[in-house]
């Protein structure tokens, strides 16, 4: 069966827009992305939006669906009443190029940024060895998709732009937790570096950035508060800046 439903999609580019009234039909089993391909189709062919695997898979299709970060090809339109009014935005934190796609760049930049994993000394290739549980216990965090929904919903770079030349970022801590748990990792700085170069203070804890998470990673409990506390640690306990001076590594 299908129906009409009611869109607004923001049309534009750097220079300005506002939302355009859509009907389209609607069929059942459909997620937005197909509402989307299906008003590119038969009304609207200059359309500006990004996509790729249609899969939940490769993070393209973020955009704000009725102001939550989501993406397009997860969103099922059976969660909408038929009667509702979609809004269909681009993700707010990031410039926007055309219509629903943004510049997202400022993440890469913030990847780059980030030291690189470094063996420790005399350990060639195959012959790591890491127990289970440090395997697991960073596992959760590579499930990143990269789709950068928790980026765009932080309202640390999402209500002050100028913040981002500061703060990294949700997906980035992530990355700083992962490396800093990694017991063959010889960097000791990562906490240090997660402080003084990411920004982690400027993170409250909202835990907005878990909740819309397409692979429901526990970035604030897992990763961020984790981190948070072995930059205390680093600063503050006696022991631990004793181990430190002394070469023993702190986990």
């Amino acid at each position: 069966m299908s129906h009409q439903a009611e869109f607004k999609v923001w049309r534009g580019d750097s220079d300005g827009g506002d939302l355009k009234d859509y009907t389209v039909e609607v069929n059942d089993g459909e997620v937005l992305l197909d509402v989307i391909h299906r008003l590119q189709a038969t009304q609207a062919p200059d359309l500006g939006v990004r996509w790729n695997c249609k899969a939940g898979k490769c993070g393209s299709c973020s955009a704000e669906v009725n102001g939550k970060p989501s993406l397009m090809c997860m969103t099922r339109m059976n969660t909408f009443d038929p009667n509702e009014t979609v809004s269909v935005t681009p993700l707010r934190a990031f410039p926007v190029i055309r219509d629903l796609v943004t510049d997202v760049s400022f993440n890469y930049e913030k990847a780059r940024q980030i030291p690189a994993f470094s063996p420790p000394e005399g350990v060639g290739p195959g012959e790591y060895r890491m127990q289970q549980v440090d395997v697991e216990r960073s596992q959760e965090f590579r499930k990143c998709i990269e789709c950068f929904l928790c980026q765009d919903v932080c309202h640390v770079v999402r209500d002050h732009d100028d913040n981002k030349q500061a703060f990294a970022g949700p997906r980035f801590l992530i990355r700083a937790a992962e490396l800093d748990m990694h017991p063959l990792d010889s960097r000791t700085d990562r906490a240090v570096f997660a402080r003084d170069e990411q920004g982690i203070g400027l993170c409250n804890i909202t835990k907005c950035c878990t909740e819309v998470c397409p692979e429901h990673i526990k970035i604030t409990d897992n990763a961020i508060i984790p981190m948070k506390e072995r930059v205390v640690d680093k600063k503050y306990d006696p022991l631990v800046w004793l181990g430190s001076k002394i070469g023993i590594r702190h986990d």
